[in-house]
C-alpha cells in the first residue's frame, strides 16, 4: 500500500530525523509506528546515519504491531525485522539474524544489556511506550541507563508520558537526553520543581508541583518533545459510553456487606491508611463487586453471577465483543459461562479477531493496552472489571476507538451498585489520579464501617440498659 502521510506524520518523521534524542508524545491513533518506521528507513538509506535499530515494546506489540505495520506500506516493506522473543535460545538466534530492526519486549531489556555489556551493537533505540520506563527503580530503566552512553539516537513514543503526574517524566527524559534538561538525578528534579505533600515521618507519599513548575518543565523539554492530540488531527468515529447498573438482591447485598466489613474492619481504627494497604483492600472490594474473591487460602469464593448475566444480555445483541477482565477468576468464570470465546494470547488471536472469526475476545487491559490494532474486528467494548488506572483505561478503549474504525464504538461498563465500582467509575469520568482516588475511596469506606460499628455498639448498649 502506498503511504501518503498526514502533515502531522511528516512533522513527526522530520522531528526524529533532526533530533538525536526525540520524544513523540502523540495520542493514540496518530500513527507513531509508521512515522518512526519512515524515519528509520530515511536515516538508514538516505542519510546513512543509522545501521542497526533496536525497538523495545510491550510483548504483544513486539510480536505483532511493528512487523505488521512495516509489511503494510510499500516504502517500509523491504525492512528486515528480527523478533528477539521467546526462550533464551530463540532470542540468541534472532540476534544473529541479518536484519535492519530488532524487536524485543521490555521484560528482556535487562537480559539484553547483560548479554552485550559494553559491546552494545545498536546505534538507534526506539522505546515504544516510553511511559513503561517511568520508574527510576525498575530493572528495565537501570539496565537501559547503563548502555545509554553507547546509543547514538533514542526515540521515545507514548501518548501518556505522565499518567500519575509529572514526577513520572524524569526517568523517561533521562533515557533520552542523559539528564541534560531535567537534571541528572531524580532528587535534583524533585527538589527543583516539587514540594512534599502527604507524609508520615520521613516517608513522603506524594509530591506537589511548585507554582509555575509545570510550565517550566514543558519549556525545558520542548525542543526534543512534540505533543499532539488525536482530536486535533483525526476525525474519530463516535464513541458512546454506557454504564450498565448491576443490582444485587437483598440476600446478595447482605452477604456482600458482611464480606466488605470483614475485610475493612481490621483497619478501621488506623489513623492513617497507606497506599499499599489501600491497594490491597481495594483489590478485595473490586473482586467482590465482580462476583468472586480469593480467600485466605487462595481459593475462589463466589458471591454472585450478576455481571455474567449482564454480559450475557450484551452478547445476545449479536455483535463481536472485546471484554476486559481484571482477575484470573473473572477470566475462568467468563470462559465457563460462554463457550464461544477466545483469550488474547497470540498474534493469531489478533488476526482472527480482525477477520471477524471471534465472537467474544477476552483481554486484560495491562497486556492489551498499547499499540494493538483491533478496530477491524468489532466496535463493542465491555469492562467486566474496572481499573483505577486512567492510562490503562484510555489505552484499552483505543484498541477499537481509533483511526480506521468504521462504526460507532460502544463502551459498556458493568457497575455493581453500592460497591467500589461506582467510586472507580467516578474517578475515570473525572480523569482523576488513580492512586489518590483509590486511597480516598478506601478511606471513605473505612470511615463508614467505623461509623456503623460505633452505631451498632451504641444500639447494643441501649438494648442492655433497657
Amino acid at each position: 500500500m502506498n503511504f501518503t502521510p498526514h502533515l502531522y506524520q511528516t512533522h513527526a518523521t522530520r522531528h526524529i530525523i533532526e533530533h538525536r534524542a526525540a520524544a513523540l508524545l502523540l495520542d493514540m491513533g496518530l500513527g507513531k509506528t509508521v512515522a518512526t518506521l519512515t524515519a528509520i528507513s530515511d536515516l538508514m538509506h538516505d542519510y546513512y546515519d543509522v545501521a542497526k535499530v533496536l525497538v523495545i515494546a510491550p510483548k504483544r506489540v513486539a510480536e505483532d504491531t511493528w512487523s505488521r505495520e512495516a509489511e503494510k506500506w510499500d516504502h517500509t516493506r523491504y525492512l528486515r525485522i528480527s523478533k528477539v522473543l521467546g526462550s533464551q535460545k530463540e532470542r540468541l538466534k534472532a540476534l544473529e539474524q541479518d536484519a535492519h530492526i530488532y524487536i524485543i519486549n521490555r521484560e528482556n531489556v535487562e537480559w539484553l544489556v547483560d548479554h552485550y555489556k559494553t559491546k552494545w551493537p545498536f546505534d538507534m533505540v526506539v522505546i515504544d511506550e516510553l511511559s513503561s520506563f517511568k520508574s527510576s527503580k525498575s530493572k528495565r530503566f537501570r539496565a537501559l541507563r547503563k548502555v545509554r552512553p553507547y546509543i547514538d539516537r533514542v526515540v521515545g513514543l507514548t501518548g501518556t508520558p505522565a499518567p500519575n503526574g509529572l514526577l513520572d517524566l524524569w526517568p523517561q527524559m533521562y533515557l533520552l537526553d542523559k539528564g541534560e534538561r531535567l537534571g541528572r538525578t531524580l532528587t535534583a528534579y524533585r527538589d527543583k520543581y516539587f514540594i512534599p505533600g502527604a507524609r508520615k515521618g520521613h516517608i513522603v507519599y506524594n509530591w506537589n508541583l511548585k507554582h509555575g513548575a509545570e510550565k517550566k518543565i514543558y519549556e525545558r523539554i520542548g525542543d526534543i518533545a512534540i505533543s499532539m492530540k488525536a482530536k486535533d488531527h483525526l476525525k474519530l468515529p463516535e464513541r458512546v459510553d454506557n454504564v450498565v447498573p448491576v443490582r444485587m438482591d437483598h440476600e446478595t447485598r447482605k452477604r456482600y456487606k458482611q464480606l466488605e466489613r470483614d475485610y475493612l474492619l481490621p483497619f478501621a481504627g488506623e489513623a492513617d491508611v497507606v497506599a499499599d494497604t489501600a491497594a490491597v483492600l481495594s483489590n478485595k472490594l473490586v473482586q467482590l463487586a465482580n462476583g468472586a474473591v480469593y480467600n485466605e487460602n487462595d481459593e475462589v469464593q463466589e458471591l454472585h453471577s450478576l455481571k455474567l448475566d449482564a454480559l450475557e444480555e450484551i452478547q445476545e445483541q449479536g455483535k463481536p465483543i472485546l471484554v476486559f477482565y481484571k482477575y484470573k477468576h473473572d477470566l475462568e468464570r467468563i470462559k465457563a459461562r460462554f463457550k464461544q470465546v477466545r483469550t488474547l494470547d497470540k498474534p493469531k488471536d489478533i488476526e482472527d479477531w480482525n477477520a471477524g472469526k471471534i465472537e467474544m475476545l477476552l483481554a486484560h487491559p495491562a497486556s492489551a493496552g498499547h499499540g494493538l490494532n483491533l478496530q477491524d474486528g468489532g466496535s463493542t467494548v465491555v469492562w467486566f472489571g474496572l481499573t483505577w488506572s486512567l492510562e490503562e483505561y484510555q489505552q484499552a478503549n483505543a484498541r477499537l476507538h481509533r483511526q480506521g474504525q468504521k462504526q460507532t464504538v460502544v463502551v459498556h461498563h458493568l457497575v455493581t451498585q453500592g460497591t467500589i465500582d461506582q467510586d472507580i467509575m467516578t474517578a475515570l469520568d473525572r480523569k482523576a489520579n488513580g492512586q489518590n482516588a483509590l486511597l480516598d475511596a478506601v478511606k471513605a469506606r473505612l470511615e463508614r464501617i467505623q461509623t456503623e460499628g460505633t452505631s451498632d455498639e451504641h444500639n447494643e448498649n441501649c438494648h442492655q440498659e433497657l
